[in-house]
């Protein structure tokens, strides 16, 4: 294992003393900032403290689960979809809403797995009919499900009733999650663009890139954070999609980052680990295991002294997060692309490309659990109001639901 530590600058004029102070004082008006820096997001009150409405539940992409489990996971319903599910699920009060890379976005009652409703990407001619799927995970708020699709199009769906509300087309795929910040959905798409819209699907502002948006963009207060496949972290204004700064990391973005106190977390497809101190924009700490490349594709979990993340190298990985020293790594048999979920303080779960989802200690990094689910498992959990839901990919995929009987 090699730690370093270098700045990186990037090809535009860092932000000056004056300009961070703005930026500042923009995140503290927001309520998300404290004397330490960027604090904990509260949940959104449109879908219960204890529910899991988007891809890492919450804008800061922390996957920290405000919901307990029961100690022992038993499995309450599983339900076949066609093609798999590569996204994560949401969960919001009695209903489970995930996507299929058959195309559908699915409405299931959380305690028995009955469809409520279902939503096709668009309209089919006959059953057998192709249709763009979903790898976007779904976010859900009080009155609607947002999600993209694989031929560009943004869908806002009715939740009550599964119906259209609106979409807004994109030029390309769109991979990654919605964030919502007040009445403004954020989503970035194939197209090297940031799109804001309004609830009504008009559009904000939108803010080109220099490549494919991959990653969910994450918020603290009024800023949007993105990476992607142009190599550069942006930071954008949510309120006048104005770019406040253009850090050069020179390497290719997969996974989401997470940010947190004024500092952002992300793993790169060249093996790399980086934190990223945002008021200088300086490449505090990396990590890079010295055994063996590997690309990391999962988006990290993040508390207060730890991160967790897996990687192509069948492993999940935790290290400290002050320093970037590794603290401990748990072996799988197949490539951890799932984000991990952290639950309850001191349980990891994640899947594994080996077809099984495990439990693992945060402090010790042993194995508490594990079920087979599929062939491959690439997508992440969701945890909320009591249950973890996770799907399985391929043409005889299943959607799980695992949590305490009775």
């Amino acid at each position: 294992m090699r730690l370093q530590q270098r700045d990186i600058m990037s090809g535009s004029d860092p932000l000056n003393r004056r300009e961070f102070v703005g930026l500042a004082a923009g995140l503290a008006a927001s309520g998300l900032v404290s004397a330490t820096g960027i604090g904990a997001e509260a949940a959104q009150n449109e879908t219960g403290e204890t529910a899991w409405a988007s891809f890492r539940n919450g804008n800061q992409l922390r996957g920290i689960a405000t919901s307990p489990l029961p100690e022992k996971l038993e499995l309450l319903w599983k339900v076949p979809v066609d093609d798999g599910v590569t996204a994560t699920a949401a969960i919001v009060g009695d209903h489970v809403f995930a996507a299929t890379y058959g195309g559908e976005l699915i409405c299931l009652e959380r305690m028995t797995g009955k469809r409520v409703w279902t939503y096709f990407s668009e309209e089919k001619k006959k059953p057998t009919s192709f249709i763009p799927g979903f790898q976007a995970s779904p976010t859900v708020t009080g009155e609607l499900v947002f999600i993209g699709d694989e031929y560009g199009i943004f869908h806002a769906v009715d939740r009550a009733t599964g119906k259209v509300r609106w979409k807004h087309e994109t030029m390309a795929e769109i991979i990654c999650s919605a964030a919502i910040v007040k009445d403004r959905v954020i989503f970035g798409s194939y197209d090297s663009t940031l799109y804001c819209l309004g609830f009504d699907g008009k559009e904000r502002w939108k803010r080109e890139t220099g490549d494919r948006i991959n990653g969910s963009p994450a918020i603290a207060g009024d800023i949007t954070f993105v990476t992607g496949c142009d190599q550069h972290l942006r930071a954008i204004n949510i309120e006048t999609g104005e770019e406040e700064f253009d850090l050069e990391l020179g390497h290719f973005i997969i996974a989401s980052p997470c940010v947190d106190k004024y500092m952002l977390y992300v793993g790169t497809h060249e093996s790399d680990f980086l934190a990223i101190n945002l008021e200088n924009q300086e490449v505090v700490w990396r990590f890079k295991d010295e055994a063996r490349e590997f690309p990391i594709h999962s988006s990290a979990a993040l508390t207060d002294d730890r991160i967790i993340f897996g990687g192509q190298d069948k492993q999940i990985h935790c290290l400290e997060r002050k320093s970037g020293k590794e603290l401990w790594k748990f072996a799988t048999r197949g490539q951890v692309n799932s984000s991990p979920v952290i639950v309850g303080g001191n349980r990891i779960f994640v899947g594994s490309n080996d077809g099984y989802v495990y439990e693992v200690g945060l402090n010790d990094g042993k194995q508490r659990w594990k079920e087979k689910l599929g062939r491959s498992v690439s997508a992440s959990p969701a945890v909320g109001e009591g249950c973890l839901v996770i799907g399985a990919e391929g043409s005889e995929g299943e959607i799980h639901c695992f949590g305490a009987k009775g």
